[in-house]
Order: structure tokens, then sequence, then C-alpha cells
């Protein structure tokens, strides 16, 4: 265009915009310089649309000064220019940059738009600011941007980064158009928060609504079924997976379908289906580091010790260096399997064969193997030996396999331990009951509740569940709310009756039923 000369095509204010920001998109910094030493020549330096495509460009490279100049030289600045230094600023990170140019722009009487709105509350989602956020979210109401669909997903996304999934979800309920974006951000925050339940109930709404969901949707709810071990939903998922070409090489990013993967072995392993785990690895044609974990960990959890330690052998055969992660698998599975000699060989060798340092965590679960062994006393020298002061979980290890092999006098010593180090874990006190029991110490076993009642220190009530066709049930004990409790209890007395009459033992069903929390 230049080439032709001045006189016959000049470059006006419509022109350089879209140059800059095709210069910011190729990385061409330089270039930008020499288009803006050029502005000057043809007077459009103080231009407040090439302005702000100088400064949104500026800001991409992390030119702060040069931004800053640009924008402090133009004698007119409408809301886009606003917008571009408080969204460039976000974007390179400088978020108190950012926030302090939104309260210039508030300062200055130009009123934030939808744009501004967005980019601001991107910034509190961040920072996590609950209070600052929803004051914007007054503002929004205010202004009506409500109505918008992205104004309404970045409201969600800073509720559900800031904790408060209940405002997040008011928002989500009041939106006339909901896009698979607020489907995405209300799932996420739900599983964010801890609420698996309220993550799978989301997710069949979504699918009734006809939202198809996308690799977003799919890695926030595989993990929900991870932690109920709900198999049949992730089975449905992974369905879903196949016929849609998620997760499928070559289709997405080779990261997304890598992590994709992942959570969907995560899923089948914690479910305790590693057959369908290993046919997700074997099919995998790039692995990294995770993925050989989550096969070494499902396999030791599970007592399958041998194919563990041919997982590691291969990892390492792929040229693959096992982390933490990989060892902490790996000494679980020893101690799962009864491998002690391996389990010792893994501990003494990692550091000097694998350059992996030992952590509380892989002596701990030497500790657990050498347990489960019955090998207490040397749990305990190397509790006193190692390297870390032991932790209560090292300590609590040690006072259950005491329990199994009636260990009083090493018990009496692991209690106090870890109930000096977590004096109000029920558990502590439980086990330390449980070992007087076993012994018949009936009358310690009572001065142990007795303490209990005096720390203040409750047990926590038991919690099962199972998934049928109709959803995930939930098993508390004590509990009498669930609608079908009679025809519940009717079943479970029938079944002790037909225990007893074969010759077991059954102990008082403690066992009620919660409400339906999915269904």
């Amino acid at each position: 265009m230049r080439h032709l000369g001045s006189g016959i095509v000049i470059p006006d204010k419509f022109t350089f915009p879209c140059v800059i920001r095709a210069c910011g998109d190729a990385g061409e910094d330089f270039e930008v310089k020499k288009i803006h030493g050029l502005l000057f020549k043809l007077g459009l330096e103080f231009d407040v649309f090439v302005g702000s495509a100088l400064v949104n460009t500026y800001l991409k490279f992390g030119l702060v000064m040069d931004a800053h100049e640009v924008f402090e030289e133009l004698p007119v600045r409408d809301v886009v220019l606003w917008n571009s230094m408080v969204n460039g600023y976000a974007q390179i990170g400088h978020f108190e940059d950012a926030l302090g140019m939104f309260r210039r722009m508030v300062e200055n009487g130009v009123v934030p738009c939808r744009y501004t709105v967005t980019g601001v509350l991107s910034i509190y989602s961040v920072v996590g600011d609950f209070d600052n956020g929803r004051g914007v979210h007054g503002f929004v109401i205010k202004m009506g941007y409500d109505s918008g669909v992205v104004v309404s997903n970045a409201l969600i996304d800073m509720y559900g980064k800031c904790k408060c999934a209940s405002d997040a979800w008011n928002v989500f309920e009041v939106m006339d158009e909901k896009d698979v974006f607020s489907w995405n951000s209300v799932i996420s925050v739900h599983q964010r928060c801890g609420d698996h339940w309220g993550t799978l109930k989301l997710f069949d709404r979504m699918l009734g609504n006809r939202v198809q969901p996308d690799l977003v949707t799919v890695t926030a709810v595989l993990p929900a079924c991870t932690h109920l071990a709900a198999l049949m939903h992730g089975r449905e998922i992974h369905g879903y997976m196949i016929v849609n070409g998620l997760g499928k090489e070559g289709i997405n990013n080779e990261f997304d379908d890598v992590l994709l993967n992942n959570a969907l072995m995560d899923m089948y392993a914690k479910c305790g289906n590693m057959r369908d785990a290993r046919m997700v690895f074997d099919i995998m044609t790039e692995k990294d580091v995770a993925s050989w974990n989550i096969m070494i960990t499902g396999y030791g959890m599970y007592g399958y010790g041998n194919e563990a330690l041919d997982m590691f052998s291969r990892m390492c055969q792929a040229q693959l260096a096992p982390n933490e992660i990989s060892f902490v698998g790996l000494l679980s599975a020893c101690s799962h399997a009864g491998m002690v000699k391996e389990g010792l060989e893994f501990l003494a060798e990692m550091d000097s064969n694998y350059g992996v340092s030992p952590s509380i965590e892989h002596f701990t679960c030497v500790i657990d193997m050498l347990c489960r062994a019955g090998k207490l006393m040397e749990a305990y020298d190397l509790m006193l030996t190692m390297p870390f002061k032991a932790d209560p979980v090292g300590w609590r290890a040690l006072l259950a396999a005491c329990r199994n092999h009636k260990d009083t006098d090493l018990a009496e010593i692991a209690a106090s331990k870890v109930i000096e180090l977590e004096p109000d874990h029920c558990g502590n006190y439980v086990l330390m009951s449980n070992v007087y029991g076993v012994v018949g110490r009936y009358e310690e076993v009572s001065d142990m509740r007795d303490t209990m009642r005096q720390q203040n220190v409750k047990k926590r009530p038991g919690c099962s569940w199972i998934e049928l066709m109709n959803g995930v049930h939930v098993f508390i004990t004590g509990d009498r709310t669930h609608p079908q409790t009679d025809f519940i209890y009717a079943g479970l007395n029938s079944l002790t009756a037909v225990l007893q009459e074969h010759g077991y033992a059954v102990c008082p069903i403690g066992l009620a039923v919660a409400n339906q929390a999915y269904a």
C-alpha cells in the first residue's frame, strides 16, 4: 500500500489499528515501534483508535512504559482506550496497575462497559477478592449488564474462585440464556468446592437441556466420578468421549489429550477397575509421568504389587524419570502387597539411583509397610531414626498395627505421640480404645471415651455410598431421614436374620440411610 506512493493510497486511522494488532499477533515488537514513528509523520499520533491499538499491543509485549506514555499523551480517552489499559495490564499479571487504572477510569467519569466489567471480574477471580467482586456485581445489576451471558459467566467464575458456590449458583439460575461456558463455569464451581454430587447433577441437567459438553466439561466432571467412585457415570462419560472424539489423539491439543486420558485413567483406577484403566493407558501414544504414576498407584492400591513394579520398570525403560509421586505409589504398592524387601531396597536407592530425595511421605509408606508385615519394632526404630520428625499418619499406622498384634505397650507410646501431634483427631482415641478392647482392658476403654468427652472430641459418623441405576445413594450412621428408611431396614433385618441362621455373629445395626444426595 505504501509502495504505491503518497497521494495515491495513504494509510489512515482505520488502517493502522489493524496493522498494529497484526504485529502484536505476529510478535513483531520492533515493527510496532517503526509504525509508531510513522504515525508522527502522518499526524495520527493523537488518534484515540490508533492509540488504543498501540496501548494494547505494547502491553502484550510487556512494554509497560511505552503503553503508559502513549496513554498519557492522548488528549481524548474513550472507554475503549481505558479498557485497553485495564485488560492489557490484567493479561500480563499487573493486577494492581489494572485495578488502579480502573479506579482512575471511574474517577474521570468514564462509565465502564460490559468489556470493562468482565476484565475487572477476571482480576478479582484471580486474587480472590470477594468483597470488591460483589461490589462490581451490584454495579452490573444497576447498569443492566447482567442480561449479557458473558458478564454473567464472569460473575459465576469470580464467585466460584472465591469459594462462594451459592452466589455463583444464584447468578446461574437467573440467567435467561446459558451457553456451554455458563454450564462449565457452574459445574467447575461445584467441583472446586467439593460438591461432587452437585457436579454430577448439573452435568445430567446440562445433557437434559441438550447442551453439548466439551473438553472443559469432561475434565470437570470426571474428578467428581473419581471422588464418588461413580463408575457407571464415569463409563457414560467415557462413551460420550469416544462418540465425540474427545481424548482421541490428533483431535484436540496434544497436552489436552494426555490430560483428559489421565483423568479418565484416574477415574477407572480409583473406582477399582484397573482393567479399563490399563485399556486407556495402552491406547495412549503420548504418556507423561502422571500417566505412569496413575497406573503404578492404582495397581499398588489394590495389592497388585508385581504389576506396579513392572509398570515402574517399563516407565524407566521409556526414559521417563520417576518423581516423588512415582515412589509414593511404588512404596505404597510394596506395602499393600507385603513386599518388604523390595520396598526397603527402593527407599535405599531413591536418591542414589533415581535422584529423588526421600521425603516424609516415602518414609511413612515404609513405616506402614513394616507395620502391615508385623515388624512393629522395626517400624518404631525407623520412626525414631529417619531424618524427619514422624507425622501423625506414621504414628497412627503404628497404633493400628499394635491393635492388630495386641501390643499394648508400644500402642501407648504411639498413642501419646499421635495425640500430642493431633489432639483433636477422633481416630487416635478410637484406635487406642480398640487396642484396649481386643486385650480385654475395658476400664481403659471407658477411660478413653471419658477423655474424648472431656476434650470435646467427637467421632464423625461413618459414611458409605452405593451407585444404582437411578443415581448414587449416601448411607450415614444414625440417620433415618431417607424416604424409604422402613423398607431399607426391613431388608437389612432380614439379611441379618439369614446371617445369624448360618452361624455368623452380627453386630447391632447402627446403619441408617441419609437423604438421596443424588438421584
